[in-house]
C-alpha cells in the first residue's frame, strides 16, 4: 500500500487536490487492488476553505507525528506565492519529505516547498504566470516555464491546475507501469502524454509596452503595423536616432533585442488570428512573416507546437 499525502493550504485550488486524488483512485480500480491510500493534510483543525469557497475536510494535520508517507504533494493556492509559510507547516514538509520516497507540488504549491528549503539548486516548474516570480525569488532554481511536469531526483513539480493530473498519471506509470497508466488516462478522458508544453496557454507579455515613452510609441506603431518589414534601421529611423543607439537603448530598457521583441509580438498576433480560424499562410502574411515556414519556426520556438496544431486545438 502506497500512502499519498496532499497538503491543502488555506485558500487551496480545489482541483489541485481533487484532480491527482481521482487519478490515484482510478489507478486502484484499473489495477484491481488497493495500491494507493490518499490523505488530505490540513494546517489547522476544521474545514479547509478553498479559493472557490468549497470546504475540504482533512484526514490529518501538520501537527500530527505521522511521517510514513510514500508520496507528499503540496497543492497550489492563488495566494501562496505572496504568503509566508508558517514555521510548523515548513517543519512538517521538511520532516515528511526526508522520509518519503518522493515529494513535490501541483501548480503554485512549489512556493511552499521553496520556502521550506526543499528545492535548493533543483529543476522545477510551476504555472507559467508564476514562473518568473519563482525564478526571481529563488535564483538558485532552474525554472522551466514550459514544462508540464518535471522529475528531479525525489522531487516532482507540475504546471498549473490540470497539470496535477498529468503529474499524478506519471506517478502511476512509475508505480504500476505504462499499461495501467494508459487505462487510467482513457477512463478519465485525458491525454496519456499531453502534446506540447504549457506555454501554448500563456498570454504573458502579449503586446507588452516597456521603456520610456518614445520607445513605447515605437512599440505601438510596430504592433499596429506588423505586416510591414521591421529592422533596427527602420525602427531607429522612425524614432529619429541612430541604429546603434536605438539598439542599445531598446535592449537596456525592454530587456531584449528589437528583433526578438518584434518576433514575439508577431507570434502573439498570429495566435489570435489562428484562434479566429485563419489559415497559417494567411496569418504569416498578416503578421509580417516572410512565409508560412518562417511563421512555423518562430511559432514552435515560442509556443511549442505548430501553427496548424494550435489552430486545431484553440479555434472554436
Amino acid at each position: 500500500m502506497k500512502i499519498i499525502a496532499v497538503l491543502a493550504l488555506p485558500g487551496v485550488q480545489t482541483l489541485d487536490v481533487a484532480g491527482p486524488l481521482d487519478v490515484f483512485a482510478q489507478a486502484n480500480i484499473e489495477a484491481g487492488i488497493q495500491t494507493y491510500e490518499c490523505r488530505v493534510i490540513g494546517t489547522t483543525p476544521g474545514p479547509i476553505r478553498s479559493c472557490s469557497g468549497v470546504r475540504l475536510y482533512s484526514d490529518g494535520l501538520v501537527t500530527d507525528a505521522e511521517t510514513g508517507f510514500d508520496t507528499v504533494l503540496v497543492a497550489g493556492a492563488p495566494e501562496v506565492a505572496s504568503v509566508k509559510l508558517d514555521d510548523t507547516t515548513a517543519a512538517w514538509l521538511r520532516r515528511v519529505a526526508s522520509s518519503a520516497l518522493r515529494y513535490g507540488s501541483v501548480c503554485t504549491g512549489v512556493f511552499a516547498l521553496a520556502q521550506s528549503g526543499l528545492l535548493e539548486g533543483q529543476r522545477v516548474t510551476t504555472h507559467w504566470a508564476c514562473a518568473a516570480t519563482l525564478a526571481e525569488a529563488y535564483p538558485d532554481l532552474t525554472v522551466e516555464e514550459d514544462a508540464i511536469y518535471i522529475r528531479d531526483g525525489k522531487l516532482r513539480t507540475s504546471a498549473g491546475v490540470t497539470a496535477g493530473l498529468d503529474l499524478a498519471l506519471a506517478l502511476v506509470e512509475e508505480d504500476l507501469g505504462r499499461d495501467i497508466a494508459k487505462r487510467v488516462a482513457s477512463q478519465l478522458v485525458m491525454f496519456f502524454k499531453r502534446p506540447g508544453g504549457q506555454l501554448q496557454f500563456s498570454r504573458d507579455g502579449e503586446s507588452s509596452l516597456e521603456g520610456r515613452a518614445a520607445l513605447q510609441a515605437i512599440q505601438r506603431w510596430v504592433v499596429d503595423n506588423l505586416a510591414l518589414p521591421h529592422s533596427v534601421s527602420s525602427l531607429a529611423e522612425h524614432a529619429g536616432i541612430s541604429p546603434r543607439h536605438f539598439a542599445r537603448l531598446f535592449c537596456s530598457e525592454v530587456g531584449e533585442t528589437p528583433a526578438a521583441w518584434v518576433e514575439g509580438m508577431r507570434v502573439s498576433a498570429a495566435r489570435k488570428l489562428l484562434e479566429d480560424g485563419d489559415a497559417p499562410k494567411q496569418v504569416a502574411a498578416k503578421t509580417g512573416f516572410a512565409n508560412a515556414d518562417t511563421l512555423r519556426r518562430a511559432f514552435v520556438k515560442h509556443v511549442g507546437i505548430t501553427p496548424a496544431e494550435y489552430r486545431k486545438r484553440f479555434h472554436v
